[in-house]
């Protein structure tokens, strides 16, 4: 490992880490390097081994292979070490939902034994952060998903850790409360904690300074945003038009398309690398195929664009592992940005 990674700038240090159930690799010695202070987003879809990695940093679930060190600490060899110093929160909110606001926070004070008046000082920046004053009282099973969400997020942090894990923590919350949700984490981020969060919406990406992209138990891209976008060279067009179906069906099997596929309400066609193609010539042969009401734009690659042209590369070329499951190329296919989470 180099001194780089050892310095006390990086937060987490992964080389070759990898996880095997029986027969199955769900984890496939996977490197990363995680500056302290930044938002990393840790990407991919359903089964793709998110949560396993996540419990192997945490160290919940001991590795097959490879070494992880948090904050400076080898987690498989000194947990007890790292476990104080980071947060942790779930998909699934673990809180106590017949207790009251107030009584989970002091449970999760009293689990990483706080002393009175540090708990007095947190309890009261967390009810401020999350915006829970007055709601003390409240039991926490008569909270909506949002308010529950920010509570998790409250007792996940009563501790003031360096570093927060977050795994998949907007699954099933509506976008206005996804959006909250993460002012709330720039706003853990500009006091100087490092966040790490997985997820499957793609549009989240844009929320983090870096990004790490895992399918089927590989990394298969990392980088900034930005530069994640810049490295798709391919025109991709937008079209919108009623017989989508239909019209994904023509794209999949025309010349001169690489890939086509659903993103939102329209669908995107991927054309090869250096092709001229315009977005006039492209709706006049949609036209010609029996779809006239296309509109055509060309557009510049999202998060998401580059996400389904990495998969469609791995397993064209086969880097991919097995083949995909019916299931797994239904989903690629048919691509709206918002997945279901990593099994449990």
């Amino acid at each position: 490992m180099s001194t780089a990674e050892q310095t006390p700038a990086v937060a987490i240090s992964v080389r070759g880490l990898a996880k095997t159930f029986g027969g199955f690799t769900a984890v496939d010695h996977i490197d990363l390097v995680v500056p302290r202070g930044q938002i990393f987003g840790f990407l991919g879809p359903n089964g793709s081994g998110k949560t396993t990695t996540i419990r192997m940093l945490t160290g919940t679930m001991r590795p097959a292979a490879g070494s992880v060190r948090i904050l400076g600490e080898d987690v498989v060899r000194h947990p007890h070490r790292v476990q104080p110093r980071i947060g942790y929160m779930s998909q699934k909110f673990a809180l106590f939902e017949d207790l009251t606001v107030e009584q989970n926070l002091r449970f999760y004070a009293g689990i990483y034994d706080l002393p009175a008046e540090t708990f007095a000082a947190q309890r009261e920046y967390v009810l401020r952060m999350a915006d829970l004053v007055g709601r003390e009282g409240e039991l926490t099973r008569n909270l909506s998903v949002g308010w529950r969400q920010r509570l998790a997020l409250g007792a996940a942090t009563i501790h003031d850790p360096e570093l927060l894990f977050l795994d998949e923590p907007t699954s099933g919350v509506d976008p206005v409360a996804r959006r909250q949700f993460w002012d709330l984490l720039y706003e853990l981020a500009g006091r100087g904690v490092t966040l790490f969060v997985t997820t499957h919406y793609m549009d989240e990406a844009a929320y983090c300074n870096r990004l790490a992209f895992i399918y089927r138990g590989r990394i298969i891209a990392d980088g900034s945003p930005a530069d994640l976008r810049a490295r798709h060279s391919q025109p991709i067009f937008d079209i919108t038009l009623d017989r989508a179906d239909d019209a994904l069906d023509w794209l999949e099997h025309a010349d001169g398309i690489d890939d086509a596929y659903l993103s939102g309400a329209s669908l995107h066609a991927v054309l090869p690398q250096g092709a001229t193609t315009t977005s006039e010539e492209l709706r006049e042969r949609l036209a010609r195929s029996g779809f006239a009401d296309a509109r055509v734009s060309e557009v510049e690659p999202s998060i998401e664009d580059v996400f389904v042209n990495l998969v469609t590369e791995q397993e064209r070329t086969g880097a991919g592992g097995a083949s995909p499951s019916p299931a797994e190329e239904h989903s690629r296919k048919h691509h709206h940005g918002e997945r279901s989470g990593d099994p449990r």
